[in-house]
């Protein structure tokens, strides 16, 4: 313990292609789109997570919305380092603080990462007053997330499927004996539904409608226990050009994500092939 530790504040950060969250003294803090609205003709920010997400899809030629992440990883350091600025920021307890306080962070990654990647997530984060970055894979962080003892010498199996990647690893002694990430995930999902709504129901959907369906009514499989009601659909017909509408419901979503998932199964066989036998069992 320094004699500075008070001035020092720790923090656990969630980079997602998706969304970004924030965790402060055991309490979700941040919960936000990762999306930046940026001015085009001042290259500066203008809006961040939820207002930035609003934006999608309706901007004019002078504003547009990026997301800093792509696939897990920074595809756009100045924007990923400025909405990590502005979250940190937004955090309530931090607002109060009469002097900046210095953080320790935890941050999570990507399995598959490089290291030119994983550099370039710590530079982010030492510029926005990170005084001591730790990194941790995705996999382990969900495991010990749910509870799971990692330190027995036994083999536990995590999938998570993020915005754009899923994670795939086998856990036991405190370490990742095999993973595979694969760029399969929900933004994929997304445009999977995009795609389905051009070809079955001539319908022009955009990004934010295709993850409204995907949230509301979204399944893996065609027959459910307790499946939810179909879904009216608002877009543009492909061929009048007049705005439509159309009825979904949860057997066409999972008709659409059929060859996603597969290809996230085909990972799953890949990853327990690659198994030792003994954690196999």
């Amino acid at each position: 313990m320094g004699f500075f530790d008070f001035l020092t504040e720790e923090i656990a950060i969630d980079l997602g292609t998706a969304n970004t969250l924030i965790i402060h003294k055991d309490k979700v803090v941040v919960d936000s789109p990762s999306i930046v609205a940026i001015d085009r003709t001042t290259n500066k920010v203008i809006a961040i997570g939820l207002e930035a997400s609003m934006m999608q899809g309706k901007t004019h030629e002078n504003i547009k919305t990026i997301r800093p992440l792509k696939d897990g990883v920074i595809a756009d350091f100045n924007a990923s380092e400025q909405m990590i600025n502005m979250l940190i920021k937004s955090i309530p307890t931090l607002k109060k603080k009469l002097f900046t306080p210095s953080l320790r962070m935890v941050i999570c990654i990507p399995s598959g990462i490089t290291e030119v990647e994983m550099r370039a997530v710590r530079e982010s984060a030492e510029r926005v007053n990170g005084k001591e970055v730790y990194l941790i894979h995705e996999p382990m962080a969900a495991a010990i997330g749910i509870g799971i003892d990692i330190k027995q010498p036994k083999g536990n199996m995590i999938v998570d499927i993020g915005g754009g990647t899923t994670e795939i690893a086998v856990i036991a002694l405190s370490g990742i004996v095999c993973d595979k990430s694969v760029k399969i995930a929900g933004d994929v999902f997304t445009n999977d539904i995009v795609y389905y709504m051009r070809r079955q129901h001539n319908l022009y959907v955009g990004e934010r409608t295709a993850e409204k369906i995907k949230i509301t009514i979204g399944a893996a499989l065609e027959d459910l226990d307790n499946p939810p009601e179909e879904m009216s659909v608002q877009g543009r017909d492909l061929l009048t050009g007049k705005p439509k509408q159309a009825i979904v419901s949860y057997r066409e979503v999972a008709k659409s994500l059929d060859k996603s998932i597969l290809r996230i199964e085909d990972a799953i066989m890949e990853a327990l092939s690659q198994t030792p036998p003994e954690l196999a069992v």
